[in-house]
């Protein structure tokens, strides 16, 4: 099955891939008729057009625009780098990129990877921000951005669901590697976290980065993961009376039902088992309901800082 997968992706990077002028300002955040000018008066881009004269870019247009945007925004002018060949701007990208460090650098290439679906290029940038930082700075500084990023572009069509399926699926397994790793070690705390999603909900990144922190930090965690009947967490409970559980609402329950699930969950379980529940997700901010058992964060820092006292 990976041969396949593998196979498969093989030939997606051999698929021509062109873009159209609104694609490329979604994914380098300048605006098209910036793009427009930087093309007629510095030769930036050489886009090929339909018979209608209508722009078309292919790849080595988007890498060039965002090597130029890199450069660009860290301050040099737009007239300097059109004299520029692509090789000395790949150049001044690579020589500016090792003295930053800089998180926009790796962001370009994640998403340049994404686009299309190149596995290599995402484990060669992946290689390239372990020797530099931590696996915390890489997810809460590239990995969240272009999750947020992702979210963002869906609005405007330039990814697919395919995209998204593409770069979470790997990120998803350098955190599985990560989590492996923390876990060889005995936990040292005292606190049981239970970790899981709600029924339908199966947005499990953020989820599974918390696991990966709260493992590092020493704490036993118990991974359940998406779509967990709140009636199935009573078997937790009867095996460790002190925990904490955790949950990550991002589509379900439906902002509607936010409210109900937590009177649920809060009556049927907490309440009896003098039990907490702490929360993250975009869903989660729209809670009114009140208890003192249930507390909503902002972040996964702040939660982070909470919880683990």
């Amino acid at each position: 099955m990976l041969f396949l997968f593998n196979k498969r992706l093989y030939f997606l990077n051999k698929l021509p891939t062109t873009f159209s002028i609104k694609d490329l300002e979604n994914l380098s955040g300048i605006k098209a008729h910036t793009i427009r000018i930087w093309e007629k008066r510095y030769n930036i881009l050489i886009p090929e057009r339909t018979n209608t004269n209508i722009r078309s870019y292919n790849l080595a247009n988007l890498q060039k625009l965002l090597n130029v945007t890199f450069l660009y925004n860290a301050g040099l002018k737009i007239s300097k780098l059109g004299k520029l060949s692509n090789d000395e701007i790949k150049e001044a990208v690579l020589d500016l990129a090792a003295k930053k460090g800089d998180k926009d650098y790796y962001l370009d290439e994640l998403k340049l990877s994404m686009v299309t679906f190149d596995q290599f290029k995402f484990e060669q940038t992946y290689s390239k921000m372990i020797s530099e930082m931590s696996f915390r700075e890489m997810f809460t500084e590239v990995f969240i951005p272009l999750l947020e990023y992702i979210g963002l572009q869906w609005l405007s069509d330039s990814i697919t669901p395919s995209h998204e399926h593409f770069v979470t699926s790997l990120i998803m397994q350098k955190l599985l590697i990560n989590i492996e790793r923390v876990q060889s070690v005995q936990p040292n705390k005292g606190k049981v976290f239970v970790l899981f999603l709600p029924d339908n909900e199966i947005h499990e990144l953020g989820l599974l980065y918390l696991n990966y922190e709260l493992s590092r930090e020493g704490h036993q965690t118990i991974y359940l993961g998406p779509s967990v009947p709140i009636a199935s967490l009573e078997s937790i409970v009867a095996c460790y009376p002190e925990l904490c559980f955790v949950s990550y609402f991002t589509v379900s329950p439906p902002k509607s039902e936010v409210d109900s699930y937590l009177k649920a969950i809060d009556e049927t379980l907490l309440t009896r088992h003098d039990l907490s529940l702490n929360l993250l997700g975009k869903n989660a901010q729209e809670a009114t309901y009140s208890s003192d058992r249930i507390k909503v964060f902002n972040d996964v820092v702040d939660m982070l800082n909470k919880i683990t006292v």
